[in-house]
């Protein structure tokens, strides 16, 4: 018979290394938990479809902004006049 181990019967490391390096770094953000009890569950559910529908309106709006033409959020300069200067620089005393 063979003598030691076989190819086949060998274990293998186990990886925890990968576990450590999991549990050093969480994941960032609030944690999550679904609710259990179905009114909660309901409500839950409520609240993401209107979420959604108050996202999308939203999205709406900005392309019908933005596709009727000039948007008033940010300023464009080429479209406004620089300031006129006057003659000199000093104005005189009459």
């Amino acid at each position: 018979m063979v003598q030691g181990k076989t190819k086949g019967l060998q274990n293998k490391a186990s990886s925890s290394r990968q576990a450590a390096k999991a549990a050093a770094n969480p994941k960032k953000g609030k944690r999550y938990i679904p609710p259990k009890k179905t009114a909660l569950v309901k409500q839950a559910s409520m609240r993401q479809s209107l979420t959604a529908k108050i996202n999308k309106s939203i999205e709406q709006q900005m392309v019908s902004a933005a596709s009727a033409g000039k948007l008033t959020i940010m300023k464009n300069t080429v479209d406004a006049e620089p300031p006129k200067v006057t003659s000199g620089g000093k104005a005189s005393k009459s």
